[in-house]
């Protein structure tokens, strides 16, 4: 009798409860060809990999923080090397 009251249970409940949620990090989201800059990167290595940024923001701060934005992505730097990219919001995951 446990059996059947089980099954049936088991067959009213929302298919939605049964589905595994995954969670992928930020930086593995979107298109993987086009990955943006990794901490420690330099400028000049993300300059010669995703050319002169669309808008570039002056330094900030004690140490410097510089802000590159192109148009998927914004890279942080403190000095000359990456310390944060982050993809806009607006950038459809691929």
């Amino acid at each position: 009798m446990k059996g059947v009251v089980l099954c049936i249970m088991l067959s009213l409940t929302a298919p939605w409860a049964l589905a595994e949620l995954r969670i992928t990090p930020v930086g593995q989201q979107g298109n993987p060809a086009i990955d943006p800059p990794t901490r420690g990167d330099s400028r000049l290595a993300v300059l010669e990999r995703f050319g002169l940024p669309d808008q570039e923001h002056p330094a900030v701060g004690t140490p410097p923080i510089t802000r590159w934005d192109y148009r998927t992505f914004s890279v942080y730097f403190e000095n000359d090397h990456v310390v944060s990219a982050v993809r806009h919001h607006d950038t459809p995951a691929r």
